[in-house]
């Protein structure tokens, strides 16, 4: 793109298109500008996305016009290698020093004040991160919203298995811009005809080596997250989840109960709430926690309507945020600390952080027969005694469906179809005589085995109302992972793992019910059950396994739930 151009928005808003900055590696971003009307600098607002910076994250949020008619200057910026920036575009690698260079060149422009603010969702999110973390003079507040301060076990990854539906389609994505850019005719046909049916490319093994993602002369990073399946310094090198004490500045996250970066935004929340580098900026972290999916947010999810308190103005909030910290407005000062959307009441609760008051205790039990929901499978608060372990088989070649179905899509989706099946455990409480607030990550104490020599477990929180089985929340934990070469095959081992946070209250009468299964297809991977990486399996590789879960005196297998009044 050659030379800026300028055009009036109306109200004294003028966007200036295309405007170029040098990095110091001679690389070229470019960016629009909307400058907010009047005479004096104002404070700026700078949002760095690689989908093109017409688009704005206006899927979530109003327009940059709209902010910039409220008195901020914002700037929308392609970063490295995407839309009209120049240079070579890898994920996270270079938007740390990118987006520091980028401030201090925003704060030499006569438009602005010298005082910065970011904001934007999901990739814009990390990018405000990282350059929050290069503490660049005049960044004074961001807002991350649905993203991951750790992109290993927030983004990518869970407890070791890797989050496929999600990481395949969204590299898929990103890499039909780079083979446009590249001229990569033949991959770009690939990449098209694969997007046009994302949904059903989890199903394409070995997935590592998608048809789609092989060709060489494509960028390596979609190939480079599935080879990286363990913790490293790939993954701590391009996101700040071992360098939280080099942010000092407040920050607003906000997270969706059923967005893919659900662990990714909370967890980053905690961990700045703990580990920023200053007083004020661990007391300036704020979380918004909705009953959202990733796009759009709004008052339905899936089958579920979620009532008018769902709709929250957003921009509104970010509004308020900005004011607070660029103006000296005080307009954020009553916010609290933690504001979440409870489910199962549909209402916004507040909260002074991030955990619940007391944990309850619900214990496994049964004959011997937890198979499916036609099974004996119980929840109680009383420890098991005697008790027969339950038997389940996984299958690779038909697994467990994700809680969204084969699609996995998200919401809070009716899972008594997928509970009729024998290669799951399900095990369900008494009506409930009170009414019980979940807060918080659920965990559960497994004692388990299985003939496979590497395995999986997942389980899931599920709200049991009248005749529909709730999705709440889900985790999973890979035997390599939690056990590492430690794990044999038909030895009991004691799985202990966290499930994905919510909020979701449990009215009177209802039940409390936990699913077991062996994977979560195609929200996680599939394990082979043997020493062949996931990322590498295909049916001639795979094999079947038997799990054997024991709930007895000696090893209570249990259902930890965080609850608040």
């Amino acid at each position: 793109m050659g030379e800026s151009r300028r055009v009036d928005c109306g109200d004294g808003v003028t966007l200036e298109r295309g405007v170029a900055c040098c990095m110091s590696d001679g690389v070229v971003l470019r960016s629009d500008h909307y400058y907010a009307g009047g005479d004096k600098p104002q404070p700026t607002l700078l949002m760095r996305q690689p989908y093109g910076r017409d688009i704005a994250s206006t899927v979530v949020y109003a327009h940059p016009i709209w902010f910039a008619r409220r008195g901020y200057n914002v700037v929308i910026q392609d970063v490295r290698g995407r839309g009209g920036s120049g240079g070579t575009f890898y994920p996270f690698r270079h938007e740390g020093r990118d987006g520091a260079e980028t401030i201090a060149w925003l704060r030499t422009r006569p438009e602005c004040n010298g005082r910065m603010g970011m904001y934007g969702f999901s990739y814009q999110g990390a990018t405000q991160l990282l350059a929050a973390a290069e503490q660049p003079e005049g960044l004074e507040c961001i807002a991350p919203a649905m993203t991951a301060c750790d992109l290993y076990r927030g983004w990518f990854y869970h407890n070791g298995a890797l989050r496929l539906a999600s990481s395949l389609g969204w590299g898929l994505q990103m890499l039909k811009e780079d083979a446009r850019r590249l001229g990569l005719r033949e991959a770009s046909s690939k990449l098209e005809s694969a997007w046009s049916a994302v949904r059903a490319q989890a199903a394409v093994m070995p997935y590592a080596e998608h048809p789609a993602i092989a060709d060489p002369a494509l960028p390596s990073y979609v190939r480079d997250w599935f080879e990286h399946d363990a913790p490293s310094e790939y993954w701590t090198a391009m996101d700040v989840s071992e360098r939280a004490q080099k942010i000092v500045v407040p920050a607003l996250h906000v997270s969706g109960w059923y967005d893919s970066y659900l662990e990714g935004s909370i967890r980053g929340f905690e961990l700045l709430r703990r580990g920023a580098g200053t007083e004020r900026a661990r007391e300036g972290q704020y979380l918004v926690a909705g009953p959202w999916v990733h796009i759009p947010w709004g008052d339905r999810v899936g089958e579920t309507a979620l009532g008018n308190e769902a709709l929250l103005d957003m921009d509104s909030l970010l509004l308020r945020w900005f004011d607070h910290w660029l103006k000296d407005s005080g307009t954020f000062a009553e916010q609290p600390r933690v504001r979440h959307f409870a489910l199962g009441v549909d209402r916004w609760l507040e909260a002074d952080d991030y955990h619940a008051a007391e944990e309850r205790t619900y214990f496994l039990h049964s004959g011997g027969r937890a198979e499916s929901r036609k099974g004996d499978g119980r929840l109680s608060e009383a420890p098991a005694d005697d008790e027969s372990p339950d038997v389940f088989v996984y299958d690779p070649e038909v697994p467990v469906l994700a809680p969204g179905g084969p699609l996995s899509l998200s919401g809070g989706f009716d899972q008594s179809g997928i509970e009729l099946g024998n290669n799951l455990l399900v095990y369900t409480s008494e009506p409930l005589r009170e009414a019980m607030h979940v807060f918080g990550s659920p965990r559960v104490v497994v004692y388990a085995a299985t003939s496979a020599v590497c395995a999986d477990l997942t389980a899931k929180l599920v709200r049991v109302t009248g005749g529909r089985a709730e999705f709440c929340c889900i985790g999973i934990a890979r035997s390599s992972y939690l056990f590492g070469a430690m794990y044999e095959g038909d030895r009991v081992h004691r799985w202990e793992f966290a499930l994905e946070p919510t909020s979701c209250v449990f009215a009177v009468g209802e039940r409390v019910r936990l699913e077991i299964a062996g994977g979560a297809f195609p929200l996680y991977d599939r394990n082979p059950s043997n020493a062949t990486k996931p990322s590498r399996m295909t049916q001639w590789n795979w094999e079947r396994s038997t799990h054997m879960v024991f709930h007895d005196a000696e090893r209570g297998s249990a259902l930890h739930l965080p609850v608040i009044a």
